[in-house]
C-alpha cells in the first residue's frame, strides 16, 4: 500500500525495535518524517539513523511513556524539531512476565504494566492534543492487543490494561471527533518479534517449541503475524484512504480472536 503522507511529522512510542519499528518504517517510507520515542535510547538513536540513512527523516529521543516529566519533555524535543505533529502511534509496551493467578500479581508489577501500556498512552495522547487540536486535526492510532479484547490466562495485568486501550481509544474518538482528530486501535495477535522468538517461535520463526504449536493451532492461518502486516494496518488508518474511520479497533490476529476453538 502506498499513499501520500509528504510533510506528516508522525510520533511512534516504542519506536526501536518489533512492531513499532516496523510502523516507523512503513511511515517513513510514505513520506512521513518520524520522531522516534523509546526507553532504551541507544536502540531508538540506531533505529533513527538507520531510516535517514534509507532516505527518509527522522529523530530518536529517549524516553519513558511512564513518567509524566518525561513525556513532556520528549513532546517538546519534536515541536521544536518538526513544529507541528500529525499522527501519533501509541506503541509503547510491555508484557505480563509474572505469569500468575491474578491473587498471587505483585501490586508492583500490576502498577507497572499499567502505567506503560495504559497510563502511558494517556498521558503522550494529552500532551499532543491540544496542538493537534489547534492545527485543525490529526491522527492517533494505540496499539491494544488481542489480549484486550478476550483475555489471556495468567496475564491480568496485561488483559486489563489492553482492554482499558482498546475502549480508552473509543472514548478518545468520541471526544475528538468534532476536532477533526480520528482515534482508533489495533489489536495485534501473536507476532513474532525478538521476544516471541525467544518465547515461542525459535530464530527462524518456524521452529516453534510444544506451547507454540498449541497457540498456532488456534490460529486459522496457522502461523504468527510478521510486524510489517500490523505496521500495513496502522499506515491505512492514518491515511486519507481512512478519512471517515474512527472509533475502530481492529484485530490482526489471522483470525485467532474470531475463531478460537478445540476439537472436542
Amino acid at each position: 500500500m502506498q499513499v501520500n503522507l509528504g510533510n506528516k511529522v508522525a510520533v511512534v512510542t516504542g519506536g526501536a525495535q518489533g512492531i513499532g519499528r516496523a510502523i516507523a518504517q512503513d511511515l517513513s517510507d510514505n513520506g512521513a518524517h518520524l520522531a522516534l520515542l523509546d526507553i532504551n535510547g541507544e536502540a531508538c538513536s540506531q533505529a533513527a539513523r538507520e531510516i535517514e540513512e534509507a532516505g527518509g527523516t527522522a529523530i530518536g529521543i529517549s524516553a519513558d511513556v511512564a513518567d509524566p516529566k518525561d513525556v513532556e519533555r520528549a513532546v517538546g524535543e519534536i515541536y521544536d524539531a518538526y513544529q507541528h505533529i500529525d499522527i501519533l502511534v501509541n506503541n509503547a509496551g510491555i508484557g505480563n512476565p509474572d505469569r500468575v493467578p491474578i491473587h498471587e500479581q505483585s501490586i508492583e508489577m500490576w502498577n507497572k504494566v499499567l502505567d506503560i501500556d495504559l497510563t502511558g498512552v494517556f498521558q503522550m495522547s494529552k500532551a499532543v492534543i491540544p496542538a493537534m487540536i489547534a492545527q485543525g486535526g490529526g491522527s492517533i492510532v494505540n496499539i491494544s492487543s488481542i489480549a484486550g479484547l478476550a483475555p489471556l490466562k495468567l496475564q491480568s495485568a496485561y488483559d486489563a490494561a489492553k482492554a482499558g486501550v482498546a475502549h480508552l481509544s473509543r472514548a478518545m474518538a468520541s471526544e475528538l471527533g468534532e476536532h477533526s482528530i480520528r482515534v482508533n486501535a489495533v489489536a495485534p495477535g501473536s507476532t513474532l518479534t525478538r521476544g516471541t522468538e525467544d518465547l515461542f517461535y525459535g530464530p527462524d520463526g518456524k521452529t516453534y517449541n510444544e506451547k507454540a504449536q498449541s497457540l498456532i493451532s488456534h490460529i486459522p492461518l496457522g502461523r504468527p503475524g510478521q510486524p510489517e502486516e500490523i505496521a500495513h494496518t496502522v499506515l491505512f488508518l492514518v491515511s486519507p484512504a481512512a478519512s471517515y474511520i474512527t472509533g475502530v479497533v481492529i484485530p490482526v490476529d489471522g483470525g485467532w480472536i474470531t475463531s478460537y476453538h478445540r476439537d472436542w
